[in-house]
């Protein structure tokens, strides 16, 4: 057994404590996290003084606190992030040249109850927002008009009928959206599946106040196969038709939005428990700073979401490989945790089947911002999922249902998995990241930066700053406190920085036969 596969959560240090230029994530480190830039011959900061660097090493990158050994696990988060492939000095820097995976193909996993806690939900956080209730019970945080088409062959056409929509009828909802895509035909099997599922999980979405979908007539994605893929959506709010069947399918379309927005009307901003929240959780353009700031931010508001009765969604299955035991010794019984065996063993032998080796992991971005093995990355990844119950294993495509925390199966893709986020149910996506990106989804896309410079130079990107956690006398709870007081007001209509550029968008994973 491996250092990874010991205990329960990986422990993160207190922000409050760190040191400004170096720190111990978990007192097991052999590493510490460079967090301001070390010249080589630079002493270390107290009680490591007596180590030198010896070369330069950039922040979010690793310096070896003593002597490695080659051969020897190097520990980071109290967990083992892999193996030295030769003797590593006290104060050298610790990454791909020296440092190799400790990942395997298939690991034989054992049930040993659950060890995660019931959680609290504070009395001092605001216990409501302002969402927007549905026929079935579900809650929005938005109240917009979404047009899918079954069909790539329309994508221009639901473009159109939408850019008309919102210039005919400014201001009478919170907009109205054409999310496209390529695919729809000359598809076959599982892939077919997928993009049916997506885009039905999708029109289900509580944040669609109304959904049209544009058919073409003659594709593998027939529209009433479509339709009757999604079980909760609400008949009165959806019109559909196939652009083959009538003559104008422009002004079809826009005399079908003008009836929706009217009924959309009635709809209004009503006091919901956080209870109705589902939020999704996402990690882009990592750095070496993700694992100690935004995720485990993001996981502090996963933690206080469940808590309150609410749902948090998890995916980026790729991004579980080396983590993966830390989530199953909290699934809530036996029947989780084989489901997670599952999701992982299968997503394992989708990498084998395709040749690929499962450790083919992190991007060069994420290595260029210090990130080395898939271990590191993905016991910083996990984070994201704070340290609730594991309650539901979901397939792609598929809605959440349980309460607490869901892993939905899903690549690591920032657009192909924060899409599937949304057609899982979730509301709102927290999107953390080291190296920014502008991408934003159907749904609020916060975007969470792991260091202040990001959110400095990009604030048309950052929607909030987590990199503040490393400035001298923040306390841990009191900052994850203020972030959930503003995403209360972001699910009760306050405008993300994806919605005021409108970048929203959705990719579907494509991984089957095109004819």
């Amino acid at each position: 057994m491996t250092e990874q596969t010991k205990g329960c959560s990986p422990h993160i240090a207190d922000p409050a404590a760190i040191q400004l230029s170096l720190l111990q994530v978990h007192p097991r480190d052999n590493v510490l996290v460079v967090l301001q830039p070390l010249a080589s011959g630079q002493s270390l900061i107290a009680p490591w003084h007596e180590v030198q660097a010896k070369e330069d090493i950039q922040p979010g990158h690793k310096v070896a606190l003593k002597l490695i050994k080659q051969g020897e696990a190097v520990i980071k988060y109290g967990y083992a992030i892999g193996v030295a492939q030769q003797d590593i000095p006290a104060g050298s820097w610790v990454h791909s040249h020296n440092l190799k995976t400790l990942l395997s193909d298939q690991i034989e996993y054992q049930y040993q109850g659950c060890a995660a806690d019931d959680l609290a939900f504070p009395t001092e956080l605001p216990s409501h927002f302002m969402g927007y209730r549905r026929a079935n019970g579900r809650v929005g945080t938005r109240n917009e008009l979404w047009i899918l088409n079954t069909v790539g062959c329309v994508n221009r056409a639901a473009m159109k009928i939408a850019e008309k929509a919102n210039q005919q009828f400014a201001g009478l909802t919170d907009g109205v959206f054409a999310y496209t895509h390529p695919f729809g035909c000359s598809q076959l099997g599982d892939d077919l599946n997928h993009t049916r599922a997506v885009l039905a999980g999708l029109m289900q979405n509580p944040n669609a106040g109304a959904v049209l979908v544009l058919g073409l007539g003659c594709e593998n994605n027939q529209l009433a196969a479509l339709l009757k893929a999604c079980p909760e959506l609400d008949q009165s709010r959806l019109r559909s038709f196939n652009a083959q069947q009538v003559e104008d399918e422009l002004d079809q379309g826009l005399e079908a939005a003008a009836e929706l927005i009217q009924l959309m009307q009635q709809d209004q901003r009503t006091a919901c428990p956080v209870s109705d929240l589902v939020v999704g959780m996402k990690c882009g353009g990592s750095d070496g700073l993700s694992g100690l700031t935004a995720n485990p931010l993001v996981g502090r508001i996963a933690d206080l979401v469940c808590a309150a009765g609410g749902k948090v969604v998890l995916t980026e299955t790729p991004e579980m490989f080396g983590a993966e035991q830390v989530l199953m010794s909290r699934a809530v019984n036996e029947t989780v945790f084989s489901d997670i065996v599952t999701l992982v063993n299968d997503f394992k032998q989708y990498f084998i089947d395709n040749k690929q080796p499962v450790y083919e992991n992190p991007s060069p971005g994420n290595k260029a911002g210090g990130l080395t093995t898939l271990e590191e990355k993905s016991l910083g990844a996990i984070q994201k999922g704070g340290s609730a119950k594991v309650t539901q294993v979901i397939p792609y495509g598929a809605l959440v249902q349980q309460q607490g925390l869901t892993l939905l199966q899903g690549p690591g893709n920032d657009a192909v998995s924060s899409t599937a986020l949304a057609a899982s149910g979730a509301t709102m996506l927290l999107f953390t990241t080291g190296r920014g990106t502008p991408l934003g989804f159907p749904v609020p896309t916060v975007k969470i930066s792991s260091n202040s410079d990001l959110a400095r130079r990009k604030p048309q990107w950052i929607d909030f700053d987590a990199g503040a956690l490393l400035q001298q006398g923040q306390n841990a709870q009191d900052f994850s406190y203020q972030f959930f007081r503003e995403l209360i007001d972001i699910a009760s209509g306050k405008r993300t920085q994806n919605e005021l550029s409108d970048n929203k968008e959705i990719a579907i994973w494509k991984n089957g036969v095109t004819l």
